[in-house]
């Protein structure tokens, strides 16, 4: 029998008066150890210098390609930092020691751009795993699965730009198809909401429908399946208004994550290449913007919205926990969660969660040779994103003067 859900909120009136502290270093960083504090501070160093973090992305894949005995020196650096273990076993001790600091896990199994059925067929009975686990355990709130770990890419763009499919395409679809539907049928029948990633814009259509005939179906008495929706596109708030206009008419709840993106420069690249516009906003002004904007029409929308606010961006934290304090959303009100990646923006989520509010962390896990795609794309979304690494960095710094004080 699936674990009851709890209450959509409860009354939490202290929090009302309290503005989260999001540069109080003391709460941020009290999971680490003096050591910990700085492995992390080097780790960022080498990630925020591009040149050194992109020979070290090379040679890692060489040295793993060569069969070279680096495994030992991957798991205690990048992977240590990032992920949780090569199992779900593993993760429990992270999960366990985000717990005790008021954070719930994200069980993200992180293989991904696999094309044999097998494989795509093992993930999907992964993250079917995590869903079981979830149901033991109060500190691993949702799921997720990234499309692209269950579908061969290239089936995605092709279905996303509505092309013919041969025989064999129509029979992967359907296997594809196949898996998203168990994976969700599963989270709806053990009550545990799941998250369903967002891709690149030209494998997005595909999956955008998906999302939408999986929330008719699961999604009537309250958000079970999630869509992400990426506000660095230029279309994504108005697309976001639209699913929120058919959620209404179709009689379901719409499950929302909001992120800024992942993917600019690959993006931009993309449509220059093939000389069509880029589907990325041209400053970050705009993005804010829309991202901000989302934020808003949801939180006044929560009788038929479920959002997760996805953002390592202090300034949407804190106008989101705003929003809920002036509109009389409880806190902890299920309906919204904050979070963020393991091992970035400490400062916000412990902050965040000492405040009362519901957040968790994405812990990807799997074997460090599968995982090391991610982890090489993280750090090289790392390296462009240098003002987040002078962040990171100027936290870890500010806790260690305050350790040595």
């Amino acid at each position: 029998m699936p674990p009851q859900a709890p209450p959509a909120s409860s009354a939490t009136p202290f929090a009302v008066h309290r503005t989260p502290d999001l540069g109080n270093t003391s709460i941020a960083f009290r999971q680490y150890t003096d050591h910990g504090l700085l492995r992390a501070y080097w780790l960022f160093r080498i990630i925020g210098i591009p040149w050194l973090s992109n020979l070290g992305a090379s040679l890692t894949k060489l040295a793993l390609a060569l069969r070279l005995p680096v495994k030992g020196l991957i798991k205690a650096t990048l992977f240590k930092h990032f992920c949780g273990g090569e199992t779900i076993e593993e993760c429990l001790v992270t999960a366990q020691k985000l717990g005790d600091g008021g954070l719930g896990t994200i069980l993200d199994y992180s293989v991904e751009g696999q094309e044999d059925d097998a494989t795509l067929d093992h993930t999907a009975a992964e993250i079917i795993a995590t869903i079981a686990m979830a149901t033991k355990r109060k500190d691993i709130p949702f799921s997720v699965f990234k499309p692209s770990g269950i579908s061969p890419t290239h089936l995605l763009t092709a279905v996303s730009a509505g092309s013919a499919l041969d025989a064999d395409e129509k029979r992967e679809w359907e296997l594809v198809q196949g898996r998203v539907e168990r994976i969700c049928t599963a989270a709806a029948s053990a009550g545990v909401p799941v998250l369903i990633d967002a891709e690149d814009s030209w494998m997005q259509a595909a999956i955008d429908a998906l999302c939408t005939r999986m929330m008719e179906r699961f999604n009537r008495e309250r958000a079970i399946v999630y869509n992400t929706v990426q506000l660095y596109r230029h279309d994504r708030l108005a697309f976001l208004k639209d699913a929120f206009d058919a959620a209404e008419k179709g009689g379901y709840h719409l499950g929302l994550k909001l992120v800024r993106g992942a993917y600019m420069e690959k993006e931009r690249e993309a449509a220059q290449k093939e000389g069509r516009p880029s589907p990325i906003h041209a400053t970050k002004a705009a993005v804010d913007h829309d991202y901000d904007e989302a934020l808003r029409y949801c939180a006044q929308r929560t009788d038929r919205v479920a959002v997760m606010v996805a953002t390592h961006n202090d300034q949407s934290t804190l106008l989101m926990a705003r929003l809920m304090d002036e509109l009389g959303l409880a806190r902890d009100d299920r309906r919204v969660y904050f979070a963020q990646l393991l091992g970035m923006s400490d400062n916000i989520s412990y902050n965040m969660a000492d405040a009362g509010f519901n957040v968790a962390k994405y812990v990807p896990y799997g074997p460090v040779r599968a995982v090391l795609p991610y982890l090489i794309r993280r750090a090289a979304e790392n390296t462009s994103a240098r003002g987040q690494m002078g962040r990171e960095l100027k936290f870890i710094l500010a806790e260690r003067r305050r350790r040595k004080a």
